[in-house]
């Protein structure tokens, strides 16, 4: 069978992200701006499948069981026309857990620990705070989701877990999947050895 074609969207922005602040598996609802990008990223999926010659109707829908990727889900099916509770959820597709650093900035995960900030910065794939996961264990959960899908499939998760799917689709390396910023309100289709994204 080909390798399943992915249409992936992240969720909406939420308060937390507006601040800064580092969500992981905190279950911060989107803001106004958030519930829009869903409904943004509805009309660019619809768009894309149209195009595509995909019915929406037949295709899986997956999201991380974290209630901004649920609403960001919901909304986007109601752009689709769809029924918004018709999709299913899957724990491996939730954010990477940020453990004690989680509701702090940046400034304060630094200003906290110092010394793992600074050997996170130096590698954010391997690195994190205590109680956290790295992105190596979130890449290991996204690719076991990866590996068991059957077609071709709508997600809804996180900036996260689209970074471990890049690196473990190879391509994006640890280093450049690190730094990138994935964006709310689009969407991003993994086919075919390529990654092209839609906004």
């Amino acid at each position: 069978m080909p390798a399943p074609t992915i249409y992936y969207l992240r969720h909406g922005e939420t308060e937390w992200n507006a601040l800064g602040r580092l969500q992981g598996t905190r279950d911060i609802p989107l803001n106004a701006r958030g519930r829009d990008q869903a409904v943004q990223a509805g009309l660019v999926l619809a768009d894309l499948l149209k195009r595509d010659g995909r019915d929406k109707a037949t295709l899986p829908y997956v999201s991380s069981p974290l209630g901004r990727a649920r609403q960001t889900m919901e909304l986007a099916r109601g752009k689709l026309e769809l029924s918004v509770t018709d999709y299913v959820l899957d724990d491996r597709l939730r954010e990477i857990g940020y453990g004690v650093w989680e509701g702090l900035t940046l400034a304060e995960s630094e200003a906290r620990d110092p010394e793992v900030y600074s050997r996170r910065l130096a590698d954010k794939w391997t690195v994190g705070p205590a109680g956290a996961e790295t992105y190596a264990d979130v890449q290991l959960r996204v690719r076991a989701w990866y590996d068991e899908l059957k077609a071709d499939t709508v997600a809804v998760a996180h900036g996260g877990t689209c970074r471990a799917l890049m690196v473990s689709l190879g391509l994006e390396t640890p280093a450049s999947a690190a730094e990138l910023y994935i964006e709310q309100g689009a969407v991003y289709v993994f086919r075919e050895g390529r990654l092209e994204k839609y906004s």
